[in-house]
Formats: structure tokens, sequence, C-alpha cells
């Protein structure tokens, strides 16, 4: 039977860690997810997980680990967060280019300057164009759901590619929450055993991996480099709905709530769509058509699904957890723009930024953004959009 144990986001995946059983982990730890490394090898210490553990001296060697272990046929984990990941960026490249299955929690911070590492996406939207699959999670049962859908997904021989699992630090890694664990067999039935398409070890079979190419066919090595992040767009429908149908809790690209009949929406993804979702509820009962979008999937980026979700409303604001200096909006924004651009009826976008650094945004927040949302339809058709930013403290004095 499965259990229901109060744990934080960096407990509940190690814990989905020591269901999957991976045969290496890589650990350079961090503020925010060093917790979930110390819950991962007393796992092992106590003999309920016999993954190699190794001890790296940056992220940058944490993620070459894992894909030497990943391309010599072993199933890996290893985890950043804010400074690590960005650490790890030149590897990120090289193990989506070897198609190597590879799983990371990525506890979602800030980066330097200034120091602080606290919930801030600057670090997962570095990474957007390095061919991984990022997935992001609310809270901790979605950390631990996501992190064994991720091996399943990964694994899957038309896919291939690397998937990083993303929580906002400091917030989904330390809330204490209830967590359904499931049983252990019932996990590694799901999940599967990990059949490697190759391994460096395989003497009789040997391989070159990661050699120099030149312009000869480097073109068309990065292209069908694509296939895998594109096919996973079935892969990842599959697995959420089987994950679904044995577990009870589905997934998809994005979760809807309250759209149906929805004038005017909210888009964003993290920790902070639970307090979005108290905001709906209430405006919801006072007969306001508002509903909210959570993504969970933005690489690949589901442009078809939220054509279909979004088209015919009146007005979206889009959310963003990060600055993206010199650009129109940030990646959200931009992504969604683009997806609807085509549409007949194509509703009014606001773009907005929240939570730098892991700044508070509450219901008055979201009740303020529905409100300009609301007013400033006209003013966006004659003079386009401007990046607001919330609850900054300079714009508010």
């Amino acid at each position: 039977m499965p259990s229901t144990i109060v744990l934080n986001g960096n407990a509940a995946a190690a814990e989905a860690v020591k269901q999957v059983k991976p045969d290496v982990v890589t650990v350079y730890p961090m503020a925010s997810g060093a917790e979930m490394m110390g819950h991962i090898a007393s796992f092992a210490a106590d003999g309920l997980i016999d993954s190699e553990i190794i001890n790296m001296e940056s992220g940058h060697s944490a993620m070459s680990g894992c894909i030497g272990a990943s391309a010599a046929g072993g199933r890996v984990f290893t985890f950043a967060a804010s400074q690590s990941l960005a650490a790890m960026h030149e590897t990120l490249f090289i193990a989506s280019s070897l198609r190597l299955p590879i799983v990371a929690a990525i506890v979602n911070g800030a980066l330097a300057a200034p120091a602080n590492m606290i919930a801030d996406h600057a670090d997962s939207m570095a990474e957007r164009d390095c061919c991984w699959i990022q997935i992001f999670s609310e809270n901790p049962q979605e950390i631990y759901d996501n992190i064994i859908q991720a091996y399943k997904i990964a694994e899957h021989m038309d896919v291939r590619i690397p998937i990083m699992v993303a929580a906002d630090g400091f917030i989904s890694s330390h809330s204490m929450e209830n967590v359904i664990i499931e049983e252990v067999g019932e996990v590694a039935e799901f999940v599967g055993k990990f059949t490697p398409f190759q391994s460096l070890l395989d003497s009789d079979n040997p391989k070159t991996i990661g050699s120099r190419d030149m312009s000869q066919y480097y073109f068309e090595y990065k292209v069908n480099q694509l296939q895998g992040i594109e096919n996973s767009r079935k892969v990842i429908k599959e697995v959420g709905k089987e994950f679904g149908n044995r577990f009870g809790r589905y997934y998809g690209f994005f979760e809807p709530y309250k759209l149906e009949n929805a004038e005017y929406a909210l888009v964003l993804m993290g920790s902070s769509t639970g307090t979005a979702k108290e905001l709906i509820d209430e405006l919801r009962a006072g007969g306001e058509k508002v509903g909210l979008l959570k993504l969970r999937i933005f690489r690949p980026f589901p442009s078809a699904e939220l054509r279909e979700a979004l088209a015919g409303l009146t007005a979206v604001a889009v959310l963003e957890r990060v600055l993206t200096p010199g650009s129109a909006g940030g990646p959200l924004f931009n992504e969604i723009r683009s997806a609807l651009y085509d549409v007949e009826k194509r509703p009014s976008i606001f773009p907005y930024v929240y939570g730098l650094g892991g700044r508070d945004i509450r219901m008055e927040h979201f009740r303020e953004i529905v409100k300009e949302m609301k007013a400033g339809q006209e003013e966006v058709v004659e003079t386009g959009v401007e990046v607001k930013y919330v609850n900054l403290r300079e714009a508010n004095d």
C-alpha cells in the first residue's frame, strides 16, 4: 500500500531516487539542494540502495561524471542549484548531444551577483536551449512524481534525451507537505529495468563517442539530435497517462485550472501557482471569469496544446521568475506570444516579472495583475506590451 509521509521537496526527491535505484549518483552539494544528498547518502549507508555515490569538486564535474557513467551503460542521477547548474553549462550540451538519458533534479535559484540562490528561474532558463527536457514542479508531491516519470521518459528508446526536474529553491525544496509515496515494487515495475542503448564497456562492440566533427556532418548530427526531444512530446503524454492509471495522479504538458468559459487567464510555472489558484477560487466565487494555466513542461514547448487552451480568451497575463535583459519580455512570454500569433481571435498578452531572488508574491499581487489585465487591453493594442515588475520596491514607493 502507498504511504503518506510529511516531507519537504528535497526529501521527496530522495525518496524517488531511492525507489528508482540509479547505479551512480554524482554529487556537488549546493545549499538549497544539499539536504537531498544527505537523504540519499543515508539510504546508501543503511543499505536501502546500492548506488555508487561520487563526491565531485564542481557542478561541471558532477555532470561530467554522469556523462561517463551513463555512456558506460548505467542509470544515473545528479542535482544542481543556481551556480552549480551554471557551472554545468558546457557539459549539458555534451550530455544531450550524446543522447544520454540522465535525470537531474534542479533546485531553482538565483544567479550571482549578489549571492542569493533562493527561488528564481534564471538558472533553468539560461539552459533552455541545451536540448534537455525541462519539467517544472509546484510542490513536493510533484517533485517525487516527476522524477519517477523522468526516468521512464528519458530512457524510452525513441527519446534518449536527458531531463531536468525543476523546483523552486527554499520554497518547494523546503516546504513540508503530505506526500504519497508509492510501493517500491510498483515504482520499479512502472519505471522498468534500464536497458542502455550502448555501453562503452561492451568490448565486443567497441564504440567511439564525442569525437571531433567539423563541417562535414555536424549540421546533420545536430538536426538528428532534435528527433529525441520531438519524439518526447508523445512519450511525455503517454507516460503521464500511464502514471495516472497506475497511481491516480495524471500529468500532461500543463494543468488548466478553471479555464472553462474563462475570459482572462494567468500563466505561470512553479510554486507560486498554489497561491494563484487561491485567488482564482475567490474570483470565480465572485462571478469573475478568470482561470489559470500552470505550465509543467517548458521543453519541448507545447505550442499546439497551448494554442488550443488559450485561444479565444480576451487577455492572458504571463508571469515569469526570470529577467531576460535586452528582450521584449521573458522566454515564457515570447513562446506563448509566438504560439498564439496565428490564432484568429488572439488574446492580449501581458508580460510580468516576479519573485526574483525569492521575493514573495501574494494574493493581492495576483489580484492587481488581473485588474491591470482587464483595464489594459486597449492600451496594449495602441502602444504594445511593456514588462511590468510585481512587488518591486522602487515601483511601489
